[in-house]
């Protein structure tokens, strides 16, 4: 999907978080980013290939 320079990392990558945001519906909670990930304010994603990546919540601290 990706036809800047320099390209985008890949949605199967570790930083696929760092690709450019190409549509964005935050009134939903959502964005499709240029290398095919939709990610949620939840810091949830669903991959292009239909693959999910959990919710990365903060662990409470323990007093």
């Amino acid at each position: 999907m990706c036809s800047h320079q320099p390209p985008c990392p890949p949605a199967d990558s570790p930083g696929r978080e760092a690709a450019r945001t190409i549509v964005s519906h935050p009134e939903q909670g959502w964005s499709l980013l240029c290398n095919g990930a939709v990610v949620f304010d939840d810091t949830g994603e669903l991959l292009p290939d239909g693959r999910t990546v959990e919710p990365r919540r903060p662990v409470p601290a323990l007093v």
